[in-house]
């Protein structure tokens, strides 16, 4: 990380300049008046979107929750290698890494053929292949992942604290939102303040925007007109987190069970050693009935538990938390108040999360699917809000994240078929269920492991992802897939670092430039040729989009990767661009130049197919996506794409 550019500050390099920093009215203070985001709920989708906009002074957002304060304890748990990079773009990957439980293997139990009543291990496989990304699998309560995004969002410039005990009651949008005389805040949204033992209050909020991020059954959703659609299996799960003494061998491995007579079962191990969670399958519910008909208490979840854990005991001694659910996939057609068929009308009101969808929770991708949602429309606002952008921006967010929910839907059906035993006489929860044996569940986990590791997801092309014209100069950096990182060497200390690590949640552009055969940015080579046109061209995107008194990459920041060994470069020969000029000291970024790593398995030329005779230039979005690929030459392609995303300055 970065700091001191501005004058020496002592203390936690991660709480931002003091000088920038005001204080925020926490939950015992009334709601402002105005702001330019409304978030209402603090859950993942939420809380990743507002640290997000928290980091940007000039914006000023406001999250409410209805709880009392913040999550304690339950609800989800598993946080997939794509959103540990996530995390890393935050700043706190290495608090997660450090406290969570990390899932190295899966295992799988069937029912002994000797003994059907008693299960036996059938098989083991590593849970996410090598290379994958550079993080793991990990699990950790929720309730720590919200603590590290309120430190964000405490630490950051505008010092964003939520307000609790607010619970919406409606909001509207004026009439005239979508046209160009557009009042200054649309959006008015009613508030109750429920203030404990005293009289409840009601509080009025106008905003730029709105988001909803108030669960499955949010009143966002309800006031724009969308509807959840889909279905439900009629099968009810328990979930319950435990402090148990038990002989099963591997209470400590992501395990998957399914036994002969008493349904499936999957452990979860948890953070901290000794507590794990048990997704236990209940029975079948009769049409029309819910979950809730059944009063299903703990004492049912552990016995149900017991049943399938034969021959093996499960003694427990404290349960943190439980719940009951029922398997179900629900979508919403649009996560925005658009219209449907009106392209003319902008967006002022979003859902994320599952506001506009839920599924079962046992492939573990709701809170990593949603906390992505609040990713993907946090930086789109940010750039819309300081004019870097216009607003039809906002109309990707509905486009690009219904379709990554849709393909969530289907995934989630899929799976709930493949672990629910199809071997009980009230089996087959899906009328379309196959026979699935325990070898078939084996080798679809490993078949969708990407999916399920979050790094998967693919925008089609459209207004921010590229037509993959170029894509074979960087066959391992696919056009709208996250950009996946490798090792390099930073060439001005020689520190080995991760390239994707310098992509941070802080609203910017990147260009990654990676060098061709034997070019070190001599006078006539490509790396030189494309800094001078950065720099000087007045059709540079540098030139045409960063405001007059900021430092030159404080929109779009450019990279350079050599093949060369770095002790071979010579740092002071290198373009001024590489070398910028920043803060009011003037002092000299020296993070811009890398090379690839020679030890074995680890150039990232090799690694991610860059051309090495060409080399390319690789365009990644603020929310770490690959936007496009492009030869080292193609400057007017460059500043074709960006024109059509960012706007000059005032």
């Amino acid at each position: 990380m970065q700091f001191h550019l501005n004058g020496f500050e002592p203390g936690d390099p991660h709480i931002s300049d003091r000088a920038q920093r005001h204080d925020a009215a926490g939950s015992s203070g009334t709601v402002p008046a105005e702001v330019d985001v409304l978030i209402i709920g603090c859950g993942p989708a939420g809380l990743t979107l507002a640290a997000q906009l928290s980091k940007f002074a000039d914006i000023k957002t406001c999250i409410v929750e209805q709880k009392p304060g913040p999550l304690l304890r339950g609800q989800a748990d598993g946080i997939a290698c794509r959103t540990m990079e996530m995390f890393e773009a935050f700043e706190f990957s290495e608090r997660v890494l450090k406290e969570a439980c990390w899932i190295n293997e899966t295992m799988f139990w069937k029912p002994d053929e000797a003994q059907p009543e008693n299960i036996i291990r059938s098989g083991r496989v590593q849970d996410t292949e090598d290379g994958l990304s550079e993080f793991p699998h990990v699990v950790l309560n929720q309730a720590r992942v919200h603590d590290f995004y309120l430190d964000v969002m405490s630490n950051s410039p505008t010092g964003l604290r939520p307000f609790y005990n607010r619970r919406l009651i409606d909001l509207a949008v004026d009439g005239t939102a979508s046209k160009d005389t557009t009042p200054q805040y649309p959006v008015t949204a009613r508030l109750e303040w429920l203030m404990p033992n005293q009289e409840r209050k009601t509080e009025t909020i106008k905003a730029r925007y709105l988001v909803g991020c108030d669960g499955a059954r949010s009143t966002v959703r309800r006031s724009i007109g969308r509807t959840l659609h889909g279905d439900s299996a009629n099968h009810a799960w328990g979930v319950m987190d435990l402090l148990a003494v038990t002989d099963f061998p591997d209470v400590r491995f992501k395990s998957l069970i399914q036994s002969d007579q008493h349904g499936s079962m999957l452990i979860i191990p948890r953070e901290g050693g000794y507590l794990f969670r048990l997704y236990i399958e209940m029975d079948k519910l009769h049409h029309g009935e819910r979950v809730s008909d059944r009063k299903i208490t703990s004492d049912d979840l552990i016995a149900a538990a017991q049943r399938i854990f034969k021959p093996y005991t499960l003694d427990v001694k404290e349960v943190p938390w439980w719940s009951v659910y029922e398997i179900g996939q629900r979508l919403c057609d649009k996560f925005d108040d658009v219209p449907d068929g009106d392209s003319t009308c902008l967006p002022r009101v979003f859902i994320a999360g599952d506001a506009c969808h839920t599924h079962s929770p046992k492939a573990g991708q709701g809170m990593n699917v949603s906390m992505q949602d609040g990713f993907n429309l946090g930086w789109k606002l940010a750039s819309v809000l300081r004019k870097r952008s216009a607003p039809a921006l906002l109309h990707s967010y509905s486009a690009e994240r219904h379709e990554i929910a849709k393909e969530l839907i289907d995934f989630d059906r899929e799976w709930a078929q493949v672990i629910s035993s199809a071997s009980r006489t009230d089996a087959k929860p899906y009328p379309e269920s196959k026979q699935f044996d325990p070898a078939e569940t084996q080798r679809y986990f490993v078949q969708h492991g990407r999916y399920t590791a979050g790094t998967a997801a693919h925008y089609r092309p459209s207004l921010l992802t590229a037509e993959p014209t170029y894509q074979h100069l960087a066959a391992g950096l696919t056009i709208g897939m996250r950009f996946h990182s490798a090792p390099v060497i930073r060439v001005a200390d020689a520190k080995p670092i991760h390239l994707g690590h310098t992509i941070k949640a802080d609203g910017r552009w990147r260009i990654f430039a990676f060098a061709g055969f034997e070019d070190s940015a001599m006078p006539d080579s490509a790396i030189c040729a494309l800094c001078e046109f950065l720099a000087s061209a007045e059709a540079s995107p540098l030139r045409r989009y960063t405001p007059t008194d900021d430092d030159i990459d404080s929109v779009i920041d450019v990279r350079v990767v050599f093949q060369q060994r770095h002790g071979n470069l010579a740092i002071e020969a290198m373009p001024h661009l590489l070398l910028p000029s920043k803060g009011r000291y003037r002092l000299r970024d020296y993070e811009k130049i890398f090379c690839a790593d020679s030890s074995d398995d680890r150039d990232i030329f090799t690694m991610r197919g860059i051309d090495r005779d060409q080399g390319c230039m690789v365009v990644v979005r603020p929310d770490q996506y690959i936007a496009n690929v492009l030869p080292l030459n193609g400057h007017a392609q460059l500043a074709a794409y960006f024109e059509r995303i960012l706007i000059r300055p005032c």
